[in-house]
């Protein structure tokens, strides 16, 4: 289920009401403890956070012209889903994330290669999530993209 939006306004707008201040507070979580340099973009069909190309004029391999995705947050059908790229391509930090989540929740970790989905929004961990979002700075974040990703 992808929204078409413009804004994060516009995108909380059009998720299901019951999800909308676990979404909000999930935003603000992520967007509190970003480094500073991540850009706030709507791409995807999601909200999130890019290095901007005016830091890394490369931008994003798959799509020509595009600021580098780092962080997604989307509502999707049955769950609220946080995409993070870090995850995905750091083995250190996905061990970290998979070791510290029991300490912050009673719920089993659901999770993708770069998606965690909470079907619960009180099943949040906000504080892990900040925690998260404060562990990978856009300069980093381009190292790691260029040694994955660029060849």
């Amino acid at each position: 289920m992808q929204i078409s939006s413009d804004s994060v306004e516009d995108y909380i707008s059009k998720i299901p009401e019951e999800r909308q201040k676990a979404f909000r507070k999930l935003f603000d979580t992520v967007n509190d403890n970003l480094p500073e340099g991540f850009e706030e973009t709507t791409s995807y069909g999601m909200i999130g956070w890019a290095v901007p190309l005016k830091t890394y004029p490369a931008g994003y391999h798959c799509t020509a012209n595009t600021p580098l995705p780092f962080i997604n947050l989307a509502s999707q059908k049955n769950f609220i889903a946080l995409y993070h790229m870090g995850l995905y391509s750091g083995p250190g930090l996905l061990e970290w994330f998979v070791a510290e989540y029991p300490k912050h929740s009673k719920k089993k970790l659901n999770m993708g290669k770069s998606c965690v989905r909470f079907k619960k929004p009180e099943d949040i961990p906000f504080d892990l999530i900040a925690e998260l979002s404060r562990r990978i700075t856009p300069e980093e974040w381009i190292g790691i993209y260029e040694l994955q990703y660029i060849k």
